[in-house]
């Protein structure tokens, strides 16, 4: 049987055609030793044929098919110009990519594609003497197309991917927690910095940002006077917190400053105002990406945490992909293995825990909320990923519902069911954009909730089924009730003179029925009034009573009283006899 090799390479297909893989798959260490020699190879492996790229867009094309696990038309028709039949010839094809048989079997469905270590061992070989056992070929033609491909390639699968903007979600929520570490170094840096000049500050403002700005308008405590307060009540935008740092600076306990550290702190503060005003520009730009993005996960969680999570995922498709336990412990990874090879208690949350809705909850009531929490974000993240139209509905309303289950844990009132939820969710969208969106309802539902008619109820049986809907209990009752009604009044005993009235009138209808029968009826008539007759009969006979034991004890006791009645009667007229002739001998 004989061995067909497809090779694929950025100048186009080849194939060749070798021995079968069992004469030597036992001889893979052969094998091995062959292909470094050309003239042994050679033996093993022959050209067939061979179909050349005109264009890099065709082998652009063509190389995205088959990383995709699909056949372009052009390998479909190379392999129908130079493949023998299947049918009258048994052969098999070797191939390199694991899911082209899949595509290659809608072509040739008799085809016996193989993929073994033999092959990919005869494969390398066919890679080390390609340019040789084609005549006529350049080496650095090869090398110029695999590069300009893999460049095509490559610049493909950056413009696809960037259409999701992901990426640069990713980007930007890695860069301001970088900010956010750097800011409160620079920040501590410069409070101990300025505490040796003005150490009360420290006290009085908290915030990084609005302390490095006060540093900034004050500089030397020295000559601060009633401009620069002005100044200061615009910054701090309040004016008792002003008059106190004015009061507090003519009688502090710091040491002087020099011209050349005021300049240098004041340069300081200038870096880190700009990295906190930097920070403010960075998180309204993600909060657009996310609402383009990821628009109902934000809506739901908020764009930080949901920046994270899509991170700590490495994309929207994966997170939209990882059920909800996994988004649940998404960020606590560490915790988790520890816990593992401990055996101690898992952890309940990890980057979830930054939301509000966690830090609200109660001590026992945390990892429920915080499952529940993740279900709503699974859920979020797949309609972001896979709805048509970007929208945050959905996500506003899954916001209701986590405030609803906190109100739940706390009052014990529940809210509506997620099914009723997203249905009320779509039918705005529907109202909204003016389609039809079918409304998908389970079968079980619409046959519970199918009115059952009166009849149907009086008619049902006890004994049958649950199972039956409404429409076969009402058909099966009916029957079963008539059946009852016929047994019930064929068992009552009816009086004799209506059964002979009945037989009566049935004879007194046969013979009328004789009578009108013409002369000249046919053969097939009469065995047709025969059977019609039959089945009167039996109609008749089974309208007859059955006769039960106490209609026979009647029937006893009726012939003993006529039995005693006619011996009594009998009895009378033998001594009526005997006085006739005792009155005639006299």
């Amino acid at each position: 049987m004989a061995t067909y090799y497809l090779f694929e390479t950025a100048t186009g297909y080849t194939l060749f055609e070798g021995k079968s893989v069992e004469e030597i798959g036992g001889l893979l260490a052969s094998v091995q030793e062959s292909i470094t020699s050309l003239k042994r190879f050679k033996k093993i492996v022959k050209l067939h044929a061979f179909m050349p790229f005109t264009l890099a867009e065709q082998a652009l094309d063509n190389m995205q098919e088959i990383s995709a696990g699909r056949y372009h038309k052009d390998l479909k028709n190379f392999l129908k110009m130079n493949m023998p039949s299947v049918k009258k010839n048994k052969y098999k094809l070797a191939v390199e990519d694991s899911r082209l048989p899949n595509a290659l079997n809608e072509i040739f469905p008799d085809l016996c594609c193989i993929k073994n270590e033999t092959t990919n061992e005869i494969f390398r070989g066919i890679r080390m003497h390609f340019d040789e056992m084609i005549e006529g070929f350049d080496v650095k033609n090869l090398a110029r197309g695999q590069l300009g491909l893999a460049h095509a390639y490559s610049r493909s699968k950056v413009m696809t991917d960037i259409k999701r903007y992901d990426k640069h979600i990713i980007y930007a929520i890695s860069l301001i927690d970088q900010l956010d570490k750097d800011i409160n170094t620079f920040s501590m840096r410069l409070k101990e910095w300025y505490s040796w000049h003005f150490p009360e500050l420290y006290g009085i403002v908290n915030d990084n940002i609005l302390f490095a700005k006060v540093v900034k308008v004050i500089k030397n405590k020295a000559d601060f006077d009633d401009e620069r307060m002005e100044e200061l009540i615009k910054v701090i935008e309040n004016e008792e917190i002003a008059k106190e740092i004015f009061n507090i600076s003519k009688i502090s306990m710091g040491g002087d400053l020099s011209e050349l550290d005021s300049l240098q702190i004041s340069l300081f503060t200038d870096k880190v105002i700009s990295l906190g005003a930097y920070r403010v520009d960075l998180a309204n730009y993600l909060k657009q990406r996310m609402d383009e993005v990821a628009p109902n996960l934000s809506a739901l969680i908020g764009e930080i945490v949901g920046a994270r999570l899509i991170s700590q995922a490495g994309s929207l498709t994966n997170l939209a992909k990882y059920p909800a336990s996994t988004v649940q412990i998404l960020g606590a990874e560490k915790a988790l293995f520890r816990a593992l090879k401990t055996r101690g208690n898992t952890p309940k949350y990890g980057i979830l825990y930054h939301s509000s809705f966690i830090g609200r909850a109660g001590m026992n009531d945390k990892g429920r909320i915080s499952r529940f929490l993740a279900n709503k974000c699974s859920l979020a993240s797949r309609i972001d990923a896979f709805f048509p139209t970007p929208t945050d509905a959905f996500g506003k309303r899954m916001n209701e519902q986590v405030e609803e289950r906190l109100k739940y844990f706390v009052n014990g009132e529940r809210g509506p069911s997620n099914e009723d939820v997203m249905h009320e969710v779509l039918e705005k969208l529907q109202l909204e954009q003016g389609k039809a969106i079918k409304r998908k309802r389970k079968a079980s539902t619409d046959s519970d909730n199918k009115p059952i008619k009166k009849k149907s109820l009086e008619a049902a049986d006890e004994d049958s089924e649950e199972d039956f809907d409404g429409k076969k209990i009402v058909k099966k009752d009916k029957k079963k009730s008539k059946a009852r009604d016929e047994s019930e009044e064929s068992g009552k005993p009816k009086k004799k003179s209506k059964i002979r009235e009945s037989s009566e009138e049935s004879g007194k209808a046969k013979k009328k029925s004789k009578a009108r029968e013409p002369s000249e009826e046919s053969a097939k008539g009469k065995k047709k009034d025969k059977k019609k007759s039959k089945v009167v009969e039996e109609s008749e006979d089974s309208e007859k009573p059955k006769k039960s034991k106490k209609d026979k004890k009647d029937k006893k006791n009726k012939k003993d009283k006529k039995g005693k009645v006619e011996e009594s009667s009998e009895g009378e007229k033998v001594q009526k006899k005997k006085k006739k002739s005792k009155g005639n001998k006299e």
